[in-house]
C-alpha cells in the first residue's frame, strides 16, 4: 500500500466521515470498525449510509445483475468525491481493480472464512448426526445461495441438489432457510457474517470444511478503504491493520486480478496458515464449472513475510496455471451464456 501524502502524522481530535451500506450486517461491521478506531485513536466517526446497485436490485441473481463492484461502486464514488473520509466493505465484494486514488488502508484480523449449511428446522437433527451435513439432505433437496462458487461446490458434492438463487440480506436469507420458504430445505451463508451478528449457532448451523467448499477471495475480511492522498486519515486507519490478514488478502486478490473477474464468478482462492503461528501460508485456488461438473484446482505456499509483490505474484501465477489448464474456457463459456457480466 502506498500513500501519496506528505503529512502522515496521526490525528486524534477530529470526526471522520465513514460510508457503508445500510444492511444490518454492514452497519454491524462498520460499527465494530468505528469502535476500534475510537479505542485506538480517540476518533469519533459520523456514519453515512449509501445505497448500492446490489442493494437495490433484489429480483435477479448477482451474477446476472451487471458485473464488478455491485456493492461498492457508489461508496467508492463518495470517497473520490470527498463526501466521506473512509469506507468499510466486506473484502469479497471488492473487485481486484480499485479506482485510481483509493487504497486499502487497513485489513483487520480475519473472521472465520468458512461457509455454513443452515437446514430447515426439521432437518437440523439429521444434519447434526452426519459427519457431512450435506449427506442428510434428501434426494433433490432445494438449497438457496447467492453465489456461483457455492453452487459449483454443492453440485460437485451432490449433483442431485436443486440449487436456486437466493437474494436478500443475511437475516432475510437465514429466515427463508429456516422456514423452508419456496420449498427450501437449506441455505448456505458465510460464517463470518453470522458470527459478527452474534447469530452463529453450531448446534443448528454446520460449517463446511475448507476442502469441501473453498472460500471466496477475501471472505471473512473487512476492508477499510480511503483516499491514497489523505495521509492523516491513512495514518489513523492503519492502526487497525493486521499483517497476517493483509498477506493472505494480497495472495487472494493477486489471483482475482489475474483471472480478470469480479466477485461473482465461479472461482475461489484461500490463503491460510495450516499451522497457526508458523508464518507460512498455504494457498488453494480453483476455477469451477457452475454446475460442478469440473473444478480445476491449484495450490502453493509462501512465507507471510514476503513482499507485497511476491504475495500477489503467487496468486497471479496460480491463476495463470488454472487458466492455461482450461479455466479460460470455463469463464468464456459462462460469459457467452450470460452467466457472468463485467
Amino acid at each position: 500500500m502506498s500513500a501519496a501524502a506528505s503529512d502522515l502524522t496521526p490525528r486524534s481530535d477530529l470526526t471522520l466521515r465513514m460510508g457503508t451500506r445500510g444492511s444490518l450486517l454492514a452497519k454491524t461491521q462498520s460499527g465494530w470498525v468505528t469502535e476500534q478506531l475510537k479505542a485506538a485513536r480517540g476518533v469519533t466517526t459520523h456514519t453515512t449510509i449509501i445505497s448500492t446497485l446490489g442493494d437495490r436490485i433484489l429480483d435477479a441473481p448477482l451474477s446476472q445483475v451487471g458485473g464488478k463492484g455491485l456493492f461498492v461502486r457508489e461508496i467508492e464514488d463518495a470517497l473520490l468525491q470527498e463526501t466521506i473520509d473512509y469506507a468499510v466493505h466486506s473484502l469479497k465484494d471488492l473487485p481486484a481493480d480499485q479506482p485510481e486514488g483509493l487504497v486499502l488502508a487497513a485489513l483487520p484480523p480475519r473472521e472465520d472464512p468458512r461457509d455454513v449449511l443452515i437446514p430447515r428446522s426439521d432437518l437440523v437433527a439429521a444434519c447434526a448426526s452426519r459427519s457431512n451435513p450435506l449427506d442428510a439432505l434428501p434426494q433433490g433437496a432445494r438449497i438457496g445461495t447467492s453465489s456461483l462458487r457455492r453452487m459449483a461446490f454443492l453440485k460437485a458434492a451432490r449433483p442431485d441438489l436443486d440449487v436456486v438463487p437466493l437474494r436478500g440480506n443475511v437475516d432475510t436469507r437465514l429466515r427463508k432457510g429456516r422456514d423452508g420458504e419456496g420449498g427450501l430445505l437449506a441455505v448456505v451463508l458465510a460464517a463470518a457474517g453470522l458470527k459478527r451478528l452474534g447469530w452463529l449457532d453450531p448446534a443448528t448451523m454446520f460449517a463446511l470444511p475448507v476442502e469441501a467448499m473453498l472460500p471466496a477471495v477475501g471472505q471473512g475480511i473487512l476492508a477499510i478503504e480511503s483516499r491514497a492522498a489523505d495521509g492523516p486519515t491513512l495514518a489513523l486507519l492503519q492502526s487497525l491493520d493486521h499483517a497476517p490478514t493483509r498477506a493472505a488478502a494480497l495472495v487472494e486478490r493477486g489471483f482475482l486480478g489475474a483471472v480478470g473477474g469480479g466477485c461473482q464468478v465461479p472461482l475461489a482462492c484461500h490463503a491460510w496458515e495450516t499451522e497457526p503461528g508458523s508464518g507460512r501460508l498455504t494457498v488453494h485456488a480453483c476455477i469451477a464449472e457452475p454446475d460442478g461438473s469440473a473444478i480445476l484446482r491449484d495450490q502453493g505456499e509462501i512465507e507471510a513475510s514476503a513482499s507485497a509483490e511476491q504475495l500477489a505474484s503467487l496468486g497471479a501465477a496460480m491463476a495463470q496455471r488454472l487458466l492455461q489448464r482450461g479455466g479460460d474456457v470455463i469463464l468464456e463459456r459462462c460469459m457467452a451464456a450470460g452467466i457472468l457480466k463485467v
